[in-house]
C-alpha cells in the first residue's frame, strides 16, 4: 500500500519564493513579502475601532520609533531588529497572547526558528542580545498600551495593569493606515535603517 504524500509545508510568496515553514532558509525571505503580509495582518484579531485595523506593519514602525525615543544612541542594527520584531507574523499571523500561551513551547520554537532566519537574511545575529530584546519588548508593550486604550476598548487602569506605563515624554495618537500605506511606511523605515546600519546589513533591491 502506497504511503500518502507528506503534507505541503511551504508557502509560496508573491515574490515567487517558496518558504519551507519547518526549515526556513534566509535565502527564501524577502522584505517585500514581509511588508506585504504584515500590512494585511490585523492586531487584536481585528477587534479595533476605525475604518482600517491596526496592522502589524504599522505597529512595528511605532515600536521602532519608541525604541529610538527611549535609547536615542542605539545602534541602527538594533532599531532594524525592532522593526523586524514581529516579522515572523507575515507567515504565521498575529496570534493574541492568550492563544500563544495555550499552544505552548512548540509554537514558540517554530516562531523563534523563523525569526532567526529573518535576522540572518538581513544581516543581524540569529539571536538578538538579551538587553536589546528586553528594550524591544518594553517598546512593544508601550505600543500595545496606546493601541489598547485608543483602539481596542480597554480602560486606562486595565491597560496600565496589563502593559505598564508608556515611556516618559512619548505621546502617540494612532490613526490606523490602510494596507498600502502601512506597507509603504514599513518599507521606508527598512530602507532608512539598512542604509544607516551599513554594509553588514542586507538591503532590498529596488527596481
Amino acid at each position: 500500500m502506497s504511503k500518502s504524500p507528506a503534507p505541503r509545508a511551504w508557502q509560496r510568496m508573491l515574490s515567487g519564493r517558496r518558504l519551507d515553514l519547518l526549515d526556513p532558509s534566509p535565502m527564501d525571505i524577502e522584505i517585500e513579502d514581509i511588508a506585504h503580509g504584515l500590512a494585511r495582518v490585523a492586531r487584536w484579531n481585528g477587534q479595533t475601532l476605525g475604518e482600517h485595523p491596526m496592522s502589524v506593519a504599522q505597529h512595528s514602525v511605532v515600536v521602532e520609533e519608541i525604541v529610538a525615543h527611549v535609547t536615542p544612541s542605539i545602534d541602527a542594527r538594533w532599531r532594524l531588529a525592532a522593526l523586524l520584531h514581529d516579522a515572523a507574523e507575515y507567515v504565521i499571523g498575529d496570534m493574541i497572547s492568550p492563544f500563544k500561551a495555550a499552544l505552548g513551547l512548540d509554537y514558540e520554537a517554530f516562531e523563534d526558528r523563523l525569526a532567526s532566519a529573518i535576522h540572518i537574511r538581513f544581516g543581524l545575529p540569529a539571536q538578538i542580545p538579551k538587553q536589546v530584546k528586553v528594550l524591544i519588548k518594553a517598546a512593544d508593550r508601550a505600543c500595545a498600551y496606546f493601541e489598547a486604550t485608543q483602539l481596542a476598548g480597554f480602560a486606562g487602569p486595565e491597560s496600565l495593569r496589563l502593559f505598564g506605563k508608556p515611556p516618559p515624554g512619548y505621546h502617540l495618537k494612532i490613526q490606523p493606515l490602510g494596507p498600502a500605506g502601512a506597507q509603504a511606511a514599513y518599507l521606508k523605515r527598512f530602507d532608512i535603517l539598512t542604509k544607516a546600519a551599513g554594509s553588514h546589513t542586507a538591503s532590498r533591491t529596488v527596481a
